[in-house]
């Protein structure tokens, strides 16, 4: 299956809200996603599988430290290295941007995303206790320095 990586534009948005509900407790909405093109402080990336949007992935960056602040893979994507594909082009370009450090908050059990965090050299340093809602759960901290 071939992977296409490119930016966020706007008629990408209703698909991505639709990837979001189907994944997330508190989705994004499409109108969430829109907001995002219009800061130049926020970089989102947009994977294609077959043409189809597959997930997105982005950061907004303040003071050279970018935070992550969402990485999505609809179902039918997943277990494919498209997630592990966006982040390290993600990186590719936030490097080029001038970021110097990346952070994330992840469900503390949600082992399948922190192990490919891991794998893009992610590190946990902290917890956030009760981060989450629907349901409540702490989320690791983890920082790529």
């Amino acid at each position: 299956m071939q992977i296409q990586i490119r930016e966020l534009q706007e008629e990408d948005t209703k698909a991505l809200a639709q990837i979001e509900e189907e994944a997330f407790s508190m989705p994004w909405s499409e109108q969430d996603f829109k907001e995002l093109l219009k800061h130049p402080y926020c970089f989102y990336l947009v994977a294609l599988a077959e043409g189809r949007i597959a997930g997105c992935c982005g950061f907004t960056n303040i003071c050279h430290e970018a935070n992550i602040d969402n990485v999505v893979v609809a179902g039918q994507y997943r277990n494919l290295g498209i997630a592990q594909a966006m982040l390290g082009e993600l990186i590719k370009r936030g490097d080029g941007m001038g970021v110097e450090a990346y952070t994330l908050e992840v469900r503390a059990s949600n082992v399948p995303a922190i192990h490919i965090y891991e794998k893009a050299g992610f590190r946990s340093e902290g917890i956030r206790p009760g981060f989450y809602e629907k349901p409540r759960e702490d989320a690791l901290i983890m920082w790529r320095r």
